[in-house]
């Protein structure tokens, strides 16, 4: 069987020759795709889509008004979307240290409990309140460094 060359190597082989492979960490094109460059079909379809927009949403209005149930829900979706974020009226207590982080939890089971806020609403809180007190605990350790870094400086 004589083997013919087929692009960058002979057909036959599973994989091109090692020399030719690229090297770990260096892919083809070493400068990537541009930052911002967006698909040529997206860009075609979306184009195409825009032209048609008023077309379009008149007559998926028409079906909807027709009974279509599909249409009725993509036109309600559209003109009243599901929220996905809302203001939690809570009044979290305030947070000056670590330990205050614990004030602020238990608040926030107690209204979980007591109906309040829903769970997911209290874990939403709570992660908030975690973060925050994390936070400050960095700036204090960062401060008792440099205090102590300081000290060992003037000695």
């Amino acid at each position: 069987m004589t083997k013919r060359k087929s692009g960058n190597y002979e057909v036959g082989y599973r994989k091109p020759p090692r020399d030719r492979r690229f090297k770990p960490g260096q892919s083809g094109n070493p400068n990537g795709r541009p930052p911002g460059s967006r698909n040529k079909t997206t860009v075609a379809i979306e184009q195409l889509l825009e032209d048609a927009a008023e077309t379009i949403a008149r007559k998926a209005i028409e079906l909807a008004k027709s009974g279509d149930t599909a249409l009725i829900r993509l036109c309600l979706n559209r003109l009243s979307p599901p929220r996905r974020d809302r203001h939690i009226p809570f009044a979290l207590p305030e947070i000056h240290t670590p330990a205050d982080a614990l004030d602020a939890v238990a608040a926030i089971t107690n209204a979980v409990a007591a109906g309040e806020l829903t769970p997911s609403e209290a874990a939403s809180l709570s992660q908030l309140a975690a973060n925050y007190a994390k936070a400050i605990e960095v700036v204090d350790l960062e401060e008792r460094l440099c205090r102590l870094e300081e000290a060992r400086a003037n000695r």
